[in-house]
């Protein structure tokens, strides 16, 4: 395994849209890492972000909405997106983190949830083991699916 690889694992596993999720099954695929390793180092790419996104979404949205209009755009557009799910996240705060993101479907993802985190105002010592949960679960699936499909089981 080399560091170009390993740093490749953890910018893909950063990156919303892809996450671990999607960065995972390469990863095993390319035979450059064990299940494991793609496992352990996915999670941790994939949680790096969400420690800052908490921190730092409402007031650089804040900042941004200020001064301009498409990032103000941008923000209404998502923030509309999110509150869809009002219902869940009003009955269970930040227990709904973990489901949302544990479930291995594009748009569910750990970037979203911090998103969802700010709008419906979870603090960040709830939000943020909330959804490593979810985020450990979710490259739990992903990690076994991609050993059974390599493996052929069906």
């Amino acid at each position: 395994m080399s560091i170009t690889a390993v740093l490749l694992l953890l910018f893909f596993s950063a990156m919303p849209f892809v996450e671990a999720r999607y960065a995972i099954p390469p990863a095993i695929a390319s035979g450059e890492f064990t299940a494991f390793e793609a496992f352990a180092i996915g999670f941790t790419g994939n949680v790096i972000p969400v420690v800052f996104l908490l921190l730092l979404l409402d007031p650089v949205s804040a900042y941004l909405s200020s001064r301009s209009g498409l990032f103000e755009r941008f923000f209404t557009w998502l923030f509309t997106r999110t509150r869809r799910h009002t219902e869940r996240f009003e009955r269970y705060g930040a227990l709904a983190l973990m489901p949302f993101v544990a479930v291995p479907l594009p748009v569910t993802g750990a970037w979203t949830a911090c998103a969802a985190a700010f709008v419906f105002g979870i603090r960040f010592r709830y939000a943020l083991p909330t959804i490593a949960a979810g985020i450990l679960i979710a490259a739990l699936i992903t990690t076994l699916g991609t050993i059974g499909v390599i493996r052929g089981l069906p």
